[in-house]
């Protein structure tokens, strides 16, 4: 008889619940156009709010209709002795006592997420299909002292045909006008490969 951990099933219920109501998560349902933006303006927002109730700084990089990538500088969860914190269900995505759900949730949305964390100059880096380790975690030598920079990849067999992140967006339509956490109103940058991609297609 085949033997179940309790972890595992944690893992495939999170996932399949994501998938079943997406809007619990991003405000918007599945078969609408508006999904690939409302899951990076989540993962950009939570990224955007740090625990200490100030906004931080980070950026965003949209590589395609359905990738993008946010770079925060959030100091990730670490123990006593300042060693990194497992994050949800094992991986390198931060917890922060279970308030940090959205990074988990876009990877439950996601074929691939690629997840980096700097740590008082040591890197960390791991990849999920969903929210399945695809391998052990690598170790590397960071470039900034502490932050976090995931990249998600949408699947595109859920999002649909034809959606697609939306073009031209300003800091304000990821982040909401009426946050009242300082400083505020907030700036960050969002750069749009798929500009650049154009561009060199049609020359």
């Amino acid at each position: 008889m085949e033997r179940f951990t309790v972890e595992p099933l944690r893992v495939i219920d999170f996932v399949e619940h994501v998938r079943r109501r997406p809007a619990r998560y991003f405000l918007v349902d599945q078969g609408s156009p508006e999904l690939p933006t409302g899951v990076l303006r989540a993962v950009a927002w939570d990224a955007l709010h740090r625990r200490d109730g100030r906004h931080g700084q980070i950026s965003v990089e949209i590589g395609s209709d359905l990738s993008f990538t946010v770079e925060s500088d959030q100091r990730p969860s670490t123990d006593e002795r300042e060693r990194l914190l497992p994050g949800f269900f094992g991986s390198l995505l931060d917890m922060f006592d279970m308030r940090r759900w959205a990074p988990s949730a876009a990877a439950a949305l996601s074929v691939r997420t690629v997840i980096e964390v700097w740590l008082d100059g040591h890197g960390y880096r791991q990849e999920l299909v969903g929210m399945d380790p695809t391998g052990l975690r690598g170790e590397f030598i960071a470039p900034k002292p502490v932050g976090t920079r995931t990249t998600f990849h949408l699947d595109p067999s859920f999002c649909g045909r034809g959606e697609a992140i939306a073009w031209a967006l300003r800091p304000e339509e990821l982040h909401g006008e009426a946050c009242k956490e300082h400083p505020s109103p907030t700036t960050f940058p969002i750069y749009d490969l798929r500009s650049e991609t154009e561009e060199s297609l049609s020359e």
